[in-house]
């Protein structure tokens, strides 16, 4: 069910423009075994205090934390008959927790995540999760709850994490305050400091199937409604993700993911005059939705082989490559530079992957 939320002073980065923020979405498509686990292992009385819910963008990832999070708030004792006899981790939508973790009107929970520039020229989001952030949000870590419950900090996502706000972070998780809990989310786990990895329990999720995203849209209610028929085809392009199928309920959005598709799909060959276009487009102002498209795009393709079966030698090439994009990516945002030498070397780096993988 979609909420609103009235007053935003500054957009949230963990929330995608013109939909409910995941704390604010109380229904949950897909991933039931996901759901489960964390059901299970609440009810058992031994549940880990630091979690990684780790898989592809837009696949409830969110969701399902903030779900977990509404659960554990409106039913703190795991042996209470709400939880023993519990199928889902539904919390009822007059419930009053749902009102106040959707308002972050909770002491004890803390959200990490990149926060507002306003000072930036022009006011953007801080490109990582720093050590200041950690800082403040963990403060409730060191005092006394507020409810007398659990303390739940939610971290999106953990990729986010620069070196010193993860070491920051892994102070906590190493000697947690009892009942306490950590949900990192993350699209590739892999890239999460290897001491927050060994401290946590991971829980891999799968892409959606389209009539899952299909029913997830629909559930968002009005305006994505009001394109109909297009729902199922945008679910069925939308790769098991609901935030990609969402930007595909758009005819210049979808010749665009098109148009980027060719281009991955010519590799190792290069059409250098699109590739230009494609530059000069994501260049302008006004266009970060077609520049994190094609980053977002890249980085799938460079997973789609690094997952692969391919050779150690071969996968060790794209995974260089990822790393590559991943930094200079970083670099361009924090520094503001021209996107369009950015978007060359990509192609550039991407073609010689793949010719090198053909070999």
């Amino acid at each position: 069910m979609k909420r609103k939320r009235d007053d935003v002073a500054a957009p949230e980065s963990d929330a995608l423009e013109g939909a409910p923020h995941p704390r604010a979405t109380t229904v949950f498509f897909g991933n039931e075994a996901a759901e489960q686990a964390l059901l299970e292992a609440y009810r058992s009385g031994r549940l880990p205090q630091s979690w990684i819910l780790g898989g592809p963008e837009g696949i409830g990832k969110a969701t399902l934390a903030w779900r977990f999070a509404r659960f554990l708030f409106a039913h703190p004792d795991p042996r209470a008959p709400e939880v023993v006899n519990a199928r889902t981790l539904e919390v009822p939508d007059d419930h009053p927790i749902v009102a106040k973790v959707e308002s972050l009107a909770l002491g004890d929970l803390c959200v990490l995540r990149r926060e507002w520039n306003a000072k930036a020229k022009p006011p953007k989001h801080f490109t990582e999760i720093r050590v200041d952030d950690v800082r403040a949000a963990s403060a409730m870590f060191h005092m006394a709850s507020a409810s007398g419950g659990w303390r739940v900090c939610i971290v999106d996502c953990a990729e986010e994490l620069n070196k010193s706000s993860a070491n920051a972070l892994l102070k906590i998780i190493e000697e947690p305050p009892p009942r306490s809990l950590f949900l990192f989310i993350a699209q590739r786990p892999g890239q999460i400091l290897p001491t927050i990895r060994s401290r946590s329990r991971l829980l891999m999720m799968q892409p959606l199937e389209s009539d899952d995203v299909a029913r997830a849209i629909t559930a968002l209610g009005e305006p994505w409604t009001e394109f109909g028929a297009e729902i199922a085809a945008a679910s069925g392009l939308g790769r098991g993700s609901v935030r990609r199928a969402l930007r595909l309920l758009d005819a210049d959005r979808l010749a665009f993911e098109r148009r980027l598709q060719k281009l991955l799909d010519g590799l190792p060959r290069v059409n250098w005059r699109e590739v230009h276009d494609l530059g000069d487009k994501v260049s302008f102002a006004g266009q970060l939705e077609d520049y994190e498209s094609t980053i977002e795009r890249v980085l799938d393709w460079l997973d789609e082989r690094i997952h692969g079966d391919l050779p150690p030698a071969r996968l060790a090439r794209y995974a260089e490559v990822w790393e590559k994009v991943r930094d200079a990516v970083r670099e361009t945002e924090a520094l503001n530079l021209d996107k369009r030498p950015l978007i060359l070397s990509i192609f550039a780096d991407l073609a010689a992957a793949e010719e090198a993988a053909r070999r």
